[in-house]
């Protein structure tokens, strides 16, 4: 057997996988496991999840301890090269840009197991993002390379990766939406929040909620932005902490911005589908927006996922009060772009993504 090893650690890229187990099915020879870091830990991003998309639990959970990322790369470095040198995989596969993939793509390359990397080549040109890191360090230790968009493409060609081992097989976290559709339009939670047209605002960017000047202006954008329409904000952790920390909670406490503990996968993505218009900082929800149709203001400088803004429906916004107001004034007025869903945004990325790995490993 072939054993194919996929690594995740967060919420976010357990997204990017729920349909590859099915997938690896067809074929016989490989053996599949799923291994989480438990990098995230909370309840409602974490355990939720597989309970609400009946998706397989993971095979091995390596189970480390909170700590700064430096600590928890290094201890879940510890752990999974304890693990791969009794299991022995012949590929590791890892999606995305958390500590969780690069710490298991580092360790992988050091073995000389071969690394496939789900989302390869997306780059945001700003090395002051974490993910930014991650996703060059992992794309230098890949030998497999698995684009969503053509500048993933572009930039891994430009950074003297092979061709023939890039693949353009689409987003496999349409995969999940394409998959879970009927169970989305089944959640309730637009009764539970009692609101019928709201804007939907995801905020957890460390450079937006942990520097105090940053959070002010997020602080007064949700305020402005609520005179309009009522504003959903289910809440990260972290963030909620920095609203108490910085003295922003009575910001958080207006009637009109509705606070939610953070949200399983289906009651999100029914806000997402039905929101006038999503004000984030995320990358995932970019993709999710322009593939739902969904008008998507992203309060940064820069994304590693341009088609989202140049065929999508995502705008780039400074974090400034007077522009984002612009944008959301075009969207109430019917001028805002309608946007259109990239190529291999089809719900069968995770086919395309078997395919090949089957084919390196026979070849391999």
């Amino acid at each position: 057997m072939k054993k194919v090893l996929v690594c995740v650690g967060t919420r976010p890229n357990l997204i990017k996988i729920t349909q590859l187990e099915r997938c690896f099915r067809s074929y016989p020879d490989i053996e599949y496991k799923l291994l989480h870091t438990g990098q995230h830990y909370d309840y409602n991003m974490n355990d939720i999840f597989f309970q609400q998309l009946g998706v397989k639990a993971p095979d091995v959970f390596l189970n480390i301890n909170q700590g700064s990322q430096i600590e928890v790369i290094s201890q879940i470095m510890k752990k999974f090269e304890e693990f791969i040198l009794d299991y022995k995989p012949n590929l590791v596969l890892v999606p995305g840009d958390v500590n969780s993939s690069f710490a298991c793509a580092f360790v992988a390359s050091r073995y000389n197991i071969p690394v496939a990397h789900i989302e390869s080549g997306l780059r945001s040109f700003d090395k002051t993002m974490p993910e930014e890191v991650n996703r060059i360090l992992i794309d230098d230790v890949a030998e497999l390379f698995f684009v969503t968009e053509p500048s993933g493409e572009e930039n891994l060609l430009k950074e003297n990766k092979i061709a023939s081992k890039i693949h353009y097989v689409g987003n496999s976290m349409i995969d999940s939406l394409v998959a879970f559709m009927p169970l989305i339009d089944k959640s309730e939670i637009r009764k539970n929040i009692t609101a019928d047209d709201y804007y939907l605002v995801t905020f957890h960017r460390p450079a937006n909620v942990d520097d105090s000047k940053n959070l002010k202006i997020v602080a007064e954008i949700l305020t402005q932005i609520s005179k309009k329409r009522k504003v959903v904000f289910p809440i990260h952790p972290r963030t909620r902490k920095r609203f108490h920390e910085f003295g922003f909670e009575n910001v958080i406490e207006n009637e009109n911005i509705i606070i939610t503990e953070p949200l399983g996968y289906l009651d999100f993505i029914s806000l997402v589908k039905n929101a006038r218009a999503v004000i984030t900082d995320s990358g995932g929800v970019q993709e999710e927006t322009t593939f739902l149709s969904v008008p998507c203001v992203t309060l940064r400088q820069s994304t590693e996922r341009p088609i989202t803004v140049t065929e999508g429906t995502n705008t780039m916004c400074e974090l400034e009060v007077e522009t984002l107001l612009e944008i959301l004034n075009s969207i109430d007025k019917g001028a805002y772009k309608k946007g259109a869903i990239p190529k291999f945004w089809d719900g069968k990325t995770s086919e395309r993504i078997a395919k090949e790995v089957n084919e390196f490993l026979t070849n391999h």
